[in-house]
């Protein structure tokens, strides 16, 4: 009761305060949780902060989504338009998601020794964050696209 009547005197309609009974803050909150996760999971991977994963490519790939990541979270939190937030989301849980799977599968340039290593639980943790943030930024994607196309 007290959302809605902020939102009314404010101007925001109170439909936009909630997404399937969830307010907007709180699957933003988990949005940038998610991504900042994706974060913690590689540089967890890689030891430290301060150290890079061998080969240097994917070490410098490792830095480029803990950047992404930082990058990811605040754009879910206060980006407008919404929609951005949630499409970088989707580009940072879907890249190194897809990245695992082909190192674990057929391999990839510079690092065949973990060709069949699906026990390594780091690499689980990463997945299932990276899944989570996926599902939450493609549900937020198709919920703002239904509430545009219902006026």
């Amino acid at each position: 009761m007290a959302q809605q009547e902020t939102a009314r005197r404010v101007g925001v309609r109170s439909t936009s305060m909630q997404v399937n009974g969830a307010s907007v803050i709180s699957v933003r909150l988990v949005g940038a949780l998610l991504a900042l996760a994706v974060a913690a999971v590689h540089i967890a991977d890689q030891g430290s902060l301060t150290s890079l994963a061998s080969p240097h490519w994917i070490g410098w790939s490792y830095r480029l989504i803990e950047i992404g990541a930082v990058l990811t979270a605040s754009a879910v939190l206060v980006s407008r338009p919404a929609w951005s937030g949630w499409a970088a989301g989707v580009l940072l849980g879907t890249g190194p998601f897809l990245g695992y799977v082909a190192s674990r599968s057929v391999g990839v340039p510079g690092d065949h020794a973990d060709i069949g290593n699906w026990g390594y639980w780091v690499g689980t943790v990463s997945l299932v964050v990276e899944a989570a943030l996926i599902v939450l930024s493609v549900g937020m994607l198709l919920s703002l696209r239904e509430r545009r196309a219902q006026g």
